[in-house]
C-alpha cells in the first residue's frame, strides 16, 4: 500500500526526553529530520502532539476536571508552536490548526482547511485535542485521522510495540508483531483509550506502534524497515 497521507502521534513525555518535562530540543529536532525526508519523499504529514511534558490533569485532585482537560489542551498548543517552529528551523512549511480560536497563534480547524495546507506541501499540526473536556488526544488523533482520510496513524511512543502485558513491568511480556482492533478492544491492550479504539475500528482506520527513540524509527517505519506492531482493521 502506497502512503500518501499520514497523521504521526508523537507523546509530550517524548518530545522531553530524559529531562521528562519541557522540551528537549535536540531530540524534537531528530524528529524533525526524519519528518523531512518524509516530506522530501512526497508524502503528507498530519502531526498531534500531547500535553504530557506540561500537564497531567489526572494528577490532580483539587481541579475540577473540565478545567483540567482545558488546561491541557492549552499544554498541546504550546507543544505544536514549538515544535511548528523547530520544523521550520530544518526547512519545512507548517500550519497549526486547534478546533477553538487562539487569537492569531493558529487557524481555526477545517477539513477543508487541512486538505488545502497539505496540498500545499505543509505538516499540519493539529492541536488542542477535539476541542472539549472528557476526551484524550488519543481520541482527538483518531478523529483528526478519520476527518483528513489519512491512510494511517503512526503511534511513536516510549514502547517500542503493543504487548500483551506492561513489558517495563515483565520482562516476559510478548510483543505483537500484528495485532486486529478487535483484539486491543477485548483484551484492553491500551493501544490508545477505549473511546480513541472504538472510534478507529468504526472508521477501519490503522495504526502503526512504534518505538520513538530507536534511531531512524519514523523513516524506517514509512520505508518497509518496521519492528513496532500494526494494528489492523
Amino acid at each position: 500500500m502506497v502512503m500518501q497521507r499520514i497523521l504521526l502521534k508523537l507523546s509530550g513525555e517524548a518530545l522531553a526526553g530524559d529531562k521528562k518535562t519541557g522540551f528537549d530540543e535536540p531530540t524534537v529536532k531528530k524528529v524533525a529530520m526524519q519528518v523531512k525526508e518524509l516530506v522530501d519523499d512526497g508524502i503528507q504529514v498530519g502531526i498531534v502532539i500531547g500535553g504530557g511534558n506540561f500537564w497531567r490533569g489526572r494528577s490532580s485532585e483539587n481541579i475540577d476536571r473540565t478545567k483540567a482537560d482545558q488546561i491541557g489542551m492549552l499544554a498541546t498548543v504550546m507543544n505544536a508552536i514549538y515544535v511548528s517552529e523547530i520544523f521550520r528551523s530544518e526547512g519545512m512549511k507548517t500550519s497549526i490548526l486547534t478546533p477553538f480560536a487562539c487569537g492569531s497563534f493558529t487557524k481555526l480547524f477545517s477539513k477543508d482547511r487541512a486538505n488545502q495546507n497539505f496540498e500545499c506541501g505543509k505538516v499540519v499540526f493539529f492541536a488542542g485535542g477535539t476541542g472539549h473536556p472528557y476526551f484524550s488526544t488519543d481520541t482527538g488523533v483518531v478523529l483528526r485521522a478519520v476527518e483528513v482520510e489519512a491512510d494511517v496513524i503512526l503511534l511513536a511512543k516510549a514502547v517500542d510495540g503493543v504487548y500483551d502485558d506492561d513489558p517495563r513491568e515483565n520482562p516476559a511480556a510478548r510483543k505483537y508483531a500484528e495485532v486486529s482492533i478487535e483484539e486491543v478492544i477485548a483484551k484492553n491492550l491500551q493501544v490508545v483509550d477505549m473511546t480513541a479504539s472504538i472510534l478507529a475500528r468504526d472508521n477501519k482506520m490503522p495504526m502503526w506502534v512504534f518505538g520513538l527513540n530507536e534511531e531512524n524509527s519514523i523513516v524506517n517505519t514509512m520505508r518497509g524497515n518496521f519492528s513496532g506492531t500494526k494494528v489492523t482493521v
